[in-house]
């Protein structure tokens, strides 16, 4: 299995420096940025498979850099965790809908964050699918994880792109919130029933 690459962007060192060790401990290689634009250059110019991104940095909010990720289309796939002291509901429910796929409040716990990384990480679509799906005039490209509505691009997170897949493969189903964060998010991990109103 070819190890994974996270980009940490963080502006305090000593949660770079706490970050990057258990992250390497438990198998992945770790990218650090410690503001906005350092780490756009990354994202643009370095293969990354995951972000945990501070929401307060110098120079690019971390909400404007997972906007930006959600953009371009060579990382529009890329899973991103905001980590951040900023815990309000609302606060969350802005970064989700900006395209976050979890939120990790600090002071965090180093297990949980990886846990919750490589939950993210397995969410993300697998890139041996083939083929496509459509359903009236949404068309899902399986291969290059696009998504077009009436021959219009949509941009989609991984999360996002799975919980479409899952409504398209079973069209006129309905389900419980429940239902979908077994299906979509996976048994094993606990997520509030509240994420699956925010990506729907």
């Amino acid at each position: 299995m070819n190890q994974k690459t996270i980009l940490v962007v963080e502006d305090e060192q000593s949660i770079v420096t706490l970050i990057k060790y258990n992250l390497e401990q438990s198998g992945f290689a770790v990218k650090e940025a410690y503001n906005g634009k350092d780490a756009l250059k990354i994202l643009k110019n370095d293969k990354v498979d995951a972000v945990l991104l501070d929401w307060m940095l110098p120079q690019v909010s971390g909400i404007e850099i997972c906007h930006k990720i959600r953009q371009m289309p060579q990382t529009s796939n890329i899973p991103v965790i905001m980590l951040t002291a900023r815990g309000e509901e609302n606060d969350k429910v802005k970064g989700l809908n900006t395209g976050a796929d979890d939120y990790v409040t600090k002071p965090f716990s180093p297990k949980e964050l990886i846990a919750r990384l490589k939950a993210v990480l397995r969410r993300v679509p697998d890139s041996r699918l083939e083929g496509s799906l459509e359903y009236e005039d949404v068309t899902m490209n399986l291969n290059t994880f696009r998504v077009r509505r009436a021959g219009t691009d949509v941009h989609l997170g991984p999360t996002e792109f799975r919980l479409l897949k899952h409504f398209m493969e079973n069209p006129e189903n309905v389900y419980s919130r429940e239902q979908l964060l077994n299906s979509v998010w996976g048994e094993s991990v606990y997520v509030e029933p509240r994420t699956v109103d925010v990506h729907i």
